[in-house]
């Protein structure tokens, strides 16, 4: 296995550490959490650096990568919805964008055509991991609020944005 799906596996088995000092509430879990957090965030830029510049693109990179960052993200998500500092609807519109984006994806797929990450989807990425990261800091009610909003537009507009861009993928239904 190559040094960038080690990462990348690295990364999900990260959410259980994650996950466990939140929910065992240890001294200092936000901020250990956030500490956690933040290594697998840097794991997901470190092995698309490498593997882009080494060429070890791998199938497994393609799927596990991007369903680590799925799994996350809302892993730290459903932690605000459980504590109050997130509305279900917010993460459920995370949820039901990346299905949609998936399940475009697929139907691209199955018409022999690709749909790499545009330039929206990554802004959303960027935008999400540092909202989440600022969400596990002290920081005022209202920095909260925006966030969560900042998540949820940039979520809309990109999963508007991949299904405008692609929907001849879709012309038959």
């Amino acid at each position: 296995m190559n040094l960038p799906n080690k990462l990348t596996l690295l990364r999900i088995v990260l959410i259980l550490p994650f996950l466990l000092v939140l929910y065992l509430d240890v001294p200092y879990a936000a901020y250990i959490a956030l500490g956690i957090f933040i290594i697998a965030s840097l794991t997901d830029m470190l092995d698309g650096k490498i593997a882009r510049k080494r060429g070890l693109i791998t199938d497994f990179g393609k799927f596990a990568d991007p369903l680590a960052d799925k799994m996350l993200v809302t892993a730290a998500m459903l932690w605000f919805v459980e504590i109050g500092q997130m509305p279900g609807w917010a993460l459920l519109i995370v949820i039901v964008r990346e299905f949609a984006v998936s399940g475009l994806r697929m139907v691209a797929s199955d018409k022999g055509r690709v749909i790499a990450a545009g330039w929206s989807g990554k802004i959303k990425t960027a935008a999400t991991m540092v909202c989440i990261v600022l969400m596990f800091l002290p920081v005022p009610a209202v920095l909260n609020t925006i966030c969560v909003a900042v998540i949820v537009v940039t979520t809309i507009y990109s999963g508007v944005e991949y299904f405008l861009k692609n929907r001849d993928c879709l012309s038959d239904m």
